[in-house]
């Protein structure tokens, strides 16, 4: 009898271990080198751009240079620890994780708790550090739907298995970033869940059906909320109030246009010393135009093309479905936000809010970003590359 259960205690773990899998190599060197690049290449943008703050303040020119290198310094100890979590710890984590964020969410927007600046409150102080949940919420998002797909794959085909679930989770993201708000981010959210949701094999019909619904619910979003319907009437025309909604849009443009091909130089920013609003935030891209010119810009647009390549590589030769999903997700995510603030930039979409991925200010930003990269790279570990 012992004999038995000794065979079967190893016929399992022999199970387990074949489901799980060895490593067929290391992480990804060339997607590990880009995203250094990226990185370095931003903190030299954002020092550059904080010198409007140096300007105005040295010690929060200190500050601001202080926070961003810790969360650049946290954002690269997640990503290395990301790289060692085998990517199906993820999978079991997905409910506990998702609850957390949820939870954080709703008390980042308690009065007395969450940190109210500019309308908004999508902060939480932790002492001297602040956290913004939103940047865990999508995450744990793209997870979480992951989890479900693998999950349910063979109901997939099925509306209350495929259309349903979807649309729960984008009604649950959209009423929680509504509260903060943070519209921009819903944006970026919605497309990383409808993407995975088509990878998944979705039929055609369940996604014009998505459609046909999302459309008219955003339509009726920018009309019935004014905070978006500002954005939108000045994305539609920015001279309608310069001084006001426009501001930042028309000082951007000009900021961009005066970079011309090669840019005033490393630093010659005038732009960002009193004229254009958040420099350091998602207006850092104007600032880098300004300073660079149109090959800085490029460059920029550059890295994250490569990064999305080859992201997108490891997730076409990821080892299963929930892989696959999982660095879609996750690509998407970053990729999103980062050309959502880079069209903002330059009056192709209405203004968002949401920071330049590895180059604006924020330590949560940074930290969840690369802790994101961290997981495509332990998937990459396991691709077929």
């Amino acid at each position: 009898m012992a004999q038995k259960n000794s065979l079967y205690k190893d016929k399992k773990t022999e199970s387990r271990k074949r489901v799980l899998g060895k490593p067929r190599q290391g992480m990804d060197r060339f997607l590990f080198i880009i995203i250094v690049l990226t990185v370095l290449f931003g903190f030299l943008i954002f020092m550059s751009a904080a010198l409007g703050l140096y300007a105005r303040d040295g010690a929060t020119f200190t500050s601001v240079m202080q926070t961003q290198a810790l969360g650049v310094l946290v954002g690269f100890i997640a990503l290395m620890i990301g790289s060692v979590i085998p990517y199906t710890f993820w999978k079991k984590a997905a409910v506990p994780l998702f609850i957390i964020s949820v939870i954080l969410m709703l008390i980042v927007v308690m009065p007395g708790v969450g940190f109210l600046h500019g309308g908004s409150r999508r902060w939480i102080y932790l002492g001297s550090l602040s956290f913004q949940p939103a940047d865990l919420f999508k995450i744990t998002l793209v997870i979480l739907y992951a989890r479900w797909v693998v999950k349910h794959r063979a109901l997939i085909h099925q509306f209350t298995h495929a259309v349903l679930p979807l649309g729960i989770l984008l009604g649950v993201a959209a009423f929680l970033l509504a509260l903060q708000p943070k519209f921009g981010t819903l944006v970026v959210v919605a497309s990383a869940l409808f993407s995975m949701f088509i990878i998944s094999g979705a039929r055609l019909k369940h996604i014009l059906f998505l459609l046909f619904v999302a459309l008219p619910l955003f339509v009726a979003l920018m009309f019935s909320v004014p905070y978006v319907r500002g954005r939108v009437d000045t994305f539609l025309n920015p001279s309608i109030d310069p001084l006001g909604g426009g501001y930042q849009i028309e000082q951007s443009l000009i900021a961009i246009g005066s970079g011309g091909g090669f840019g005033r130089g490393y630093g010659q920013s005038i732009q960002k010393f009193n004229f254009l609003p958040e420099p350091i935030g998602d207006s850092i891209f104007a600032i880098a135009a300004e300073e660079l010119g149109f090959v800085g810009s490029t460059t920029i647009i550059m890295l994250i093309l490569l990064f999305t390549y080859r992201a997108l590589v490891i997730a076409t030769k990821a080892p299963d479905h929930f892989a696959r999903l999982l660095v879609l997700g996750l690509v998407i995510l970053i990729t999103a936000q980062s050309f959502i603030n880079i069209a903002a930039m330059v009056g192709l979409f209405p203004l968002s809010g949401i920071p330049l991925v590895f180059i604006s200010h924020g330590g949560t930003a940074m930290a969840t970003a690369l802790g994101s990269v961290g997981i495509i790279l332990n998937v990459s570990k396991y691709s077929k590359l």
